[in-house]
Order: C-alpha cells, then sequence, then structure tokens
C-alpha cells in the first residue's frame, strides 16, 4: 500500500479521536474574518467560513463526524447482510429463494438514489443517514456471504463436522465464519470508503447532519456558493473528502491481493472440527 494513503488513513484518525481533546470552538464566529483565506498570522490555518468560524476546526468535527457513520453503518451493514447471507446460503430452500429475490429488488436501483429515498422519507438527521444507508448497503455482504458458504459447506471438513455430531450453530461458528473473515474483511474496508461518500452526498444535499454542525458535505455545499471569492471554502473539504476516500480504497484492494490466494500463494486457514 502507498505510504501517502497509510499517512491519509493515519491522519484522519488520529483527527477523528483527538478532535474533542483539542478544544475546538467550530461555531466561535469572528466576523472580521469572514472568508478569509488561510493565514497564520490571524490563526487560521485553513481559513474562515462565510460566518467567520475556523474551518480548520470545522474540518476537523466533520473528520469526526464521518467516521461516526462509518463504523455504524459497516457495523449494520455487516451484521444484517452476514446474517441474512448465512442463513440463506446455509439453509437453502426457501430462505435462499426470498434472500434472492431480495437482494435483486434493492440492486435494481441505483445505491446513492435508493439512499436518498430512504433519507427523505425518514427526515433529515445522521441517524436516519444511518438506517438509510445500512438498509441499502447489506447486500453487498449478503451476497458475499451467500456465495462463499454455498462453495465452504460443502467442503471435506464441514462434512467431517457434521460426521462427528457437531450441530449447525457450531459448524457456523467454528468451521465457515472463520473462513470468511478475510474477504468479509476487505468487503468492509471497501463498504467504509461508500459510507463516507454517501454521507456527504447526503449532507451536500440536506439530508445529512444539519447546521450548525460541520460535515463534509455540509462544508462542501456551503463552499460551493463562494467558489469564486473565497476557493479554500471548498476545495480544502473537497480534497480531504477525496484523500480519505482513496486512502480507504487502496488499503482495500491492496488487502484483497494480499488475501487472495491466487495472488499472494497463502493457504486457507485449516480449520479442525
Amino acid at each position: 500500500m502507498p505510504l501517502g494513503a497509510l499517512l491519509v488513513l493515519g491522519a484522519w484518525l488520529v483527527m477523528s479521536l483527538l478532535s474533542p481533546a483539542l478544544g475546538l470552538a467550530p461555531d466561535t464566529l469572528y466576523l472580521d474574518r469572514i472568508l478569509h483565506t488561510p493565514a497564520l498570522a490571524t490563526g487560521g490555518w485553513l481559513g474562515y467560513d462565510e460566518l467567520g468560524r475556523s474551518l480548520l476546526d470545522r474540518l476537523l468535527i466533520g473528520a469526526r463526524v464521518s467516521l461516526a457513520v462509518v463504523l455504524q453503518v459497516v457495523a449494520g451493514q455487516a451484521l444484517l447482510g452476514i446474517t441474512a447471507g448465512m442463513i440463506g446460503g446455509y439453509l437453502g430452500g426457501w430462505p435462499d429463494r426470498c434472500l434472492r429475490q431480495l437482494t435483486d429488488v434493492v440492486l435494481a436501483f441505483p445505491g446513492l438514489l435508493l439512499a436518498l429515498l430512504l433519507a427523505s422519507l425518514l427526515g433529515p438527521g445522521i441517524e436516519n443517514v444511518v438506517l438509510a444507508l445500512v438498509a441499502v448497503g447489506w447486500v453487498g455482504f449478503a451476497r458475499l456471504t451467500r456465495a462463499q458458504v454455498l462453495s465452504l459447506k460443502r467442503s471435506d471438513h464441514v462434512a467431517a463436522a457434521r460426521a462427528l455430531g457437531c450441530g449447525h450453530t457450531r459448524i457456523v461458528w467454528r468451521h465457515l465464519l472463520p473462513l470468511l473473515a478475510a474477504p468479509l474483511l476487505v468487503e468492509a474496508i471497501l463498504a467504509s470508503a461508500g459510507a463516507i461518500t454517501a454521507e456527504a452526498g447526503l449532507s451536500f444535499l440536506g439530508l445529512g447532519v444539519q447546521p450548525p454542525q460541520a460535515s463534509w458535505g455540509g462544508l462542501i455545499r456551503e463552499g460551493s456558493r463562494y467558489l469564486l471569492v473565497a476557493p479554500h471554502y471548498l476545495l480544502l473539504p473537497g480534497a480531504a473528502l477525496m484523500a480519505v476516500v482513496y486512502a480507504i480504497s487502496a488499503l482495500g484492494e491492496q488487502l484483497r491481493q494480499h488475501l487472495d490466494p491466487r495472488h499472494a500463494g497463502l493457504s486457507m486457514p485449516r480449520v479442525t472440527p
């Protein structure tokens, strides 16, 4: 993985976790610094917005919001998708048919448009954005889990576990889920990039984080109004969003190649019954 991507991810995590201890004042107004460009003399390292608020402070708060959204969205998507995929793939029959039909319905709509529709019905707010993104994004985890389980449940070690009298719960937890950890980890990392982008998009449209709370999508929306007179207001949040999404995508792709036996020459982990 490129060193730059690691540095970007590290900076994002550090800023998100340490922002409450930095004494930030994202809502403090400095009327004499409205739309000032970045300058060390005034203490505005990244400049100020249309109300004279520190863009650096608001950018750091937005980083914390994006991290919180990612953790909640990916956790919800993984829990719902893995459970549904495991049930459909392991049991087969009508549960599997229902799962396939439901995933086909969800995939028939563009993901962001469906999330926009759900967020509009639920109303603006970060909690509703999380629910909408979970309702849309669980399909990827479900399809991946189902495909892996359909292949693994016919393997020799699962047949041996059944012959030894292992119950379904033990087979799932001890003989299937450990082998799904690697592909599901890659899926979770790639889903994180999608969650950040989707949250920023919904906040840009006014359905996510509500003013005066800061978010990267909200900063981009407000900054687009002043592009000609204060381009830093738009470019800096946009650059931060682009850098973090690229870094997460690069990490997911590098991890996928490393964990793929066809690329890395790795053997599948051995699970004893």
